[in-house]
């Protein structure tokens, strides 16, 4: 391996903290992980790693080097991408997280599109539905759905989802529709769970005249923590649900859900891009994040209310 191997290889383990997960991201084995920076600290003349049988960490050289390090590899890697044609400037293996019903219904579907415009790109593209730690995990980027908690990561806005109310016809002709948020106590719901917490979400909505956002508990008898198991609840009858409208605008048009109370939705969810790092970004997370905002704003959708 030449200097920039070497140090691309020191990068992922300061940033996992594990030969063994650096090893599996960059599909090498673990010895030669390890080797990689036994050479680089060779090279130094320094330690740059404290090893135990649970955790690898820097030491306070590896500190100095991992600044300076992210920079040098991202200018390298940026540089040797200028001089490429244009189609093919971007390039390399990126790293993602995003909601599994987003990488399904909404990112799987065009990637055609983004590698016929960056054939020499790769995409691992995990799909979960938890908040990952990116730096553990060696992710470049995670698309965040909804409200963020406070961290270092860094933050890129990019829309918001209009949230909808709706049940199955089943469902209404048993137990008929809310005439307002007053009837709520008399349905059922069907919870989501946060796949992180295991917290089931309170329903929530908030007048259309700038009234302030209110939210109840409601009856149930089924949570999900699975977008996918969600809507899949709601179509067998069994209660209301609050989603984002392009997961459902489907079901909607075919009259398989139903929209209700559309005056009384809940906040649109805040969409984010988030990084581990604000400097240095490569070239192929900032082509795949303006190729994914492009993407994903036709979902960002602000018309009115669906009425039955």
């Amino acid at each position: 391996m030449d200097r920039i191997d070497l140090l691309q290889v020191f990068l992922r383990v300061a940033e996992t903290g594990s030969f063994t997960r650096t090893a599996d991201g960059l599909q090498l084995p673990r010895g030669t992980v390890s080797a990689a920076v036994q050479q680089l600290e060779s090279k130094l003349g320094t330690r740059l790693l404290h090893r135990t049988t649970r955790r690898v960490g820097l030491t306070p050289d590896g500190e100095v080097l991992l600044e300076r390090a992210r920079a040098l590899v991202a200018d390298m890697e940026d540089l040797e991408q200028h001089f490429l044609p244009t189609l093919g400037s971007v390039a390399g293996r990126i790293k993602v997280d995003v909601p599994s019903r987003i990488a399904r219904r909404l990112i799987a579907p065009a990637l055609p599109g983004l590698f016929a415009r960056y054939p020499d790109l790769e995409l691992e593209l995990g799909s979960s539905d938890r908040a990952i730690d990116l730096v553990q995990e060696g992710v470049d980027c995670a698309l965040r759905v909804g409200p963020l908690a406070s961290s270092s990561l860094v933050a890129r806005p990019l829309g918001r989802f209009t949230l909808v109310n709706c049940a199955s016809p089943a469902y209404l002709e048993q137990h008929g529709a809310p005439a307002s948020t007053a009837d709520l106590p008399k349905h059922l719901a069907v919870n989501y769970a946060s796949p992180t917490s295991g917290r089931a979400s309170a329903w929530e909505w908030h007048g259309r005249d700038g009234q302030a956002s209110s939210s109840m508990r409601m009856r149930s008898q089924v949570t999900a923590n699975n977008a996918e198991t969600y809507i899949a609840c709601a179509l067998a009858g069994l209660g209301l649900i609050q989603i984002p409208l392009f997961d459902v605008r489907e079901h909607l048009a075919a009259g398989e859900l139903v929209e209700v109370l559309p005056d009384a939705r809940a906040a649109a969810l805040p969409v984010h891009l988030v990084y581990a790092h604000r400097r240095n970004l490569s070239r192929r997370t900032q082509a795949f994040a303006t190729w994914l905002e492009a993407l994903l704003a036709p979902a960002f959708d602000t018309a009115p209310a669906l009425r039955a």
